[in-house]
């Protein structure tokens, strides 16, 4: 083929393709109808190379390198499928997706695992590599918008391996998009035990701004090569090394409002401190004591509210975390330069701690779930983990409470965010000498000076 009936050929496909999608149709529809969806290698026939890249992402692997916890290598990965903390008290390592133990009343067992929304079919795990890696990846449950997801399921296949199912049916492949608020809160809703639990926060015009508007969660955690952009949350550690941020040029900028005296707020105050003044989910879970459910098998006990029902704790935050034994959270003061006052929810844990070391313990939620023995699972996990005498690491594991901070960063309001009564009168939201000012300061932040003529004018006009 001629130079010139090659670049004839690109620009046709590249036409036909930028047509089909003006007309909100994936290219490539013949194709699938004519030979059906084979996973990944569909996909590639017109996004070569996606696949492999996928398995170097945060989505795949659930741990990259992580700069800016103190307490931990930056050369190693860290990230779900390593890390011990009390919302999950496990990891992909000790609660990698199983079969449980038999219920003792009912006699029936159930699957469960923390990598249940891993993107693969579990025979390829997390952080795996190759061949069969790349042809395990689920392109379809980010992807379709006409997915099937009673068909993600596990199951036992012939040779009695725990798999994860996929819907790989024409349809789904028919049905490719731009990922939905569907496709990704089907996991990032239930994360850590259930709906509405480890986030707090869920995704419609009723309860975020952005949402209202008919924006989806990828708008603003824009994917370049699978990469996706994230805040900076004390507590999620693994990253694709992209972020964003509400300030950024994309976005709001760094002066969003008309306001002058609002945009002054921005170098000291983060935007989620206003327009977030809400949040939900957990806030307490105890994994010493496990409660039985009506299907007989066990939970931890866990105390959680409803979105928009819990108030924010307020705190300094420069990007860099705390990271110790009994407490994950931000760091930063008013001094620093690099600070801002940012909001927070705040979730603490119960379990077992080393009796020797200090350190929180792993738990395997297996027997546990089955049964409610809950050191059971504490030894269960020492010995995956490879840890000494794993038997006397259970028996004298010590119950201990570990307080995690949440950052806030859903939920966004417009029309209830916080104005500056909310915070300068003196029944503030914001407890100013917590936060390290001076009773001289706390005197002048309080005074109906700073607001009594723009509040004076803005209740005129509403009324």
């Amino acid at each position: 083929m001629s130079k010139k009936s090659v670049t004839a050929a690109v620009l046709g496909l590249a036409l036909a393709a930028t047509t089909a999608l003006a007309a909100g149709v994936h290219p490539g529809k013949e194709s699938i109808e004519k030979s059906g969806y084979k996973g990944p290698e569909t996909c590639e026939e017109c996004h070569p190379g996606s696949a492999k890249g996928f398995l170097d992402t945060v989505h795949w692997k659930h741990a990259s390198k992580v700069t800016n916890v103190e307490g931990i290598d930056p050369k190693q990965e860290y990230g779900m499928k390593n890390r011990i903390y009390v919302m999950c008290n496990g990891n992909d390592i000790v609660n990698n997706l199983k079969e449980i133990p038999k219920s003792p009343v009912t006699g029936k067992s159930k699957f469960s695992g923390c990598n249940t929304c891993h993107p693969g079919n579990h025979l390829s795990d997390v952080g795996s590599t190759g061949a069969a890696a790349q042809a395990a990846v689920d392109c379809l449950v980010c992807h379709s918008t006409d997915y099937d997801f009673r068909q993600r399921k596990p199951f036992k296949n012939e040779k009695g391996e725990v798999v994860m199912g996929q819907d790989r049916s024409t349809k789904a492949a028919l049905a490719i998009g731009k990922p939905t608020v569907k496709n990704c809160m089907v996991c990032h809703e239930a994360a850590g035990g259930g709906v509405i639990v480890k986030r707090g926060f869920t995704f419609t015009k009723d309860t975020d701004a952005h949402a209202a508007k008919g924006m989806v969660c990828v708008d603003c955690h824009k994917a370049k090569n699978h990469k996706m952009p994230t805040g900076h949350d004390p507590n999620n550690w693994a990253n694709d090394g992209v972020f964003v941020s509400c300030a950024d040029a994309s976005c709001h900028g760094a002066k969003p409002h008309k306001d002058a005296d609002l945009n002054r707020h921005c170098a000291r105050i983060a935007c989620q401190t206003c327009h977030i003044p809400r949040t939900g989910g957990a806030f307490a879970k105890d994994f010493t004591v496990w409660e039985q459910t009506p299907d007989k098998f066990y939970e931890p006990t866990t105390l959680k509210k409803e979105a928009n029902e819990t108030t924010p704790v307020y705190a300094w935050y420069n990007g860099t975390v705390k990271n110790v034994p009994h407490f994950i959270g931000p760091k930063g003061s008013k001094k620093d330069g690099k600070s801002k006052i940012t909001p927070f929810k705040v979730f603490q844990g119960k379990a077992y701690y080393n009796k020797q070391t200090g350190e929180l313990l792993s738990m395997d939620f297996a027997q546990p779930m089955s049964d409610g023995d809950t050191r059971a699972g504490v030894l269960s996990a020492a010995k995956t983990l490879g840890l000494k005498n794993p038997e006397k690491i259970a028996k004298e594991a010590v119950p201990g409470w570990q307080t995690i901070y949440f950052g806030s960063n859903h939920l966004v309001t417009k029309t209830k965010a916080l104005y500056c009564a909310n915070c300068h009168a003196p029944n503030g939201v914001l407890n100013f000498k917590e936060l390290g000012y001076t009773d001289k300061d706390i005197a002048k932040l309080t005074s109906p000076e700073l607001f009594m003529e723009k509040l004076a004018k803005k209740q005129k006009e509403e009324w």
